[in-house]
């Protein structure tokens, strides 16, 4: 089987993904949709490792809004995202996908300590890691715990599932005139401060030269055939100008 271009990459979900057509929670009908996305990836010859928020079941930015310190709401979202990994976990381990939950946030009931090596030595044995408790630290977002892990991981590219088909210059939902691109650079999206993803996050992925890819993930068999390279999606990544490949999936 030829190598993919994006061979080795991470899965960036947000928990809202999880909730299916509820207000809140896990929808484990949704889950199991999502495990058997991932399963076909894996069978397409990818190796993949994960990165999922916890904002369906505790956001601590909303926290900290509503009067909770805003580290102790981060902590509780952090540990909102275990338990979005675990209920993963459980729904690929039911469909015959060997998983590992790695917590930034030792947890040795429940997952593995993240350790790099570890990680890496279980996506080379065909495992999928889940990396939960974002990076650990306060005043992080998940998003950016992803572009790190992606980063220390040395994947080809970060694709970020959302629910709608790529990077619009406004939201699409409110704004009916909003232009959707098919790729777009780094530097475009932080001066337009367009809704991707945190700034830290798309800096990070920058630096390192790491393709973000955002696309439907509520549309079943999307993840699959976007790595095909036949689904619809937006990339960011460097134009020739700053150094980098060139456009397009």
């Amino acid at each position: 089987m030829p190598r993919p271009r994006f061979n080795r990459i991470l899965l960036k979900l947000s928990g809202e993904a999880l909730m299916g057509e509820g207000q809140f929670g896990i929808e484990p009908e949704t889950v199991g949709r999502l495990a058997e996305e991932i399963k076909q990836a894996k069978e397409a010859g990818h190796e993949l490792c994960l990165v999922i928020g916890g904002g369906n079941i505790f956001r601590g930015l909303a926290g900290a809004a509503k009067g909770f310190d805003r580290a102790t709401g981060d902590y509780m979202g952090m540990l909102a995202t275990v338990m979005n990994a675990l209920a993963m976990q459980n729904a690929l381990e039911k469909i015959g996908v060997d998983t590992r939950v790695q917590s930034a946030i030792p947890m040795a009931t429940v997952s593995e300590p993240y350790i790099r090596r570890r990680a890496v030595r279980h996506m080379e044995k065909g495992r999928v890691v889940i990396f939960a408790a974002g990076t650990g630290n306060p005043y992080f977002t998940t998003d950016t715990a992803a572009a790190l892990r992606a980063a220390e991981m040395n994947c080809d590219a970060l694709f970020k599932g959302t629910s709608v088909d790529g990077i619009y210059s406004a939201d699409p939902k409110k704004v009916a005139s909003a232009q959707r691109y098919d790729s777009v650079t780094y530097n475009k999206v932080l001066s337009e401060d367009l809704k991707v993803m945190d700034a830290s996050a798309v800096a990070l992925c920058r630096d390192n030269n790491i393709p973000i890819v955002v696309f439907n993930i509520r549309e079943q068999g999307n993840l699959a055939s976007v790595l095909d390279g036949a689904g619809v999606a937006t990339i960011v990544q460097s134009d020739k100008n700053e150094g980098g490949q060139d456009a397009g999936l």
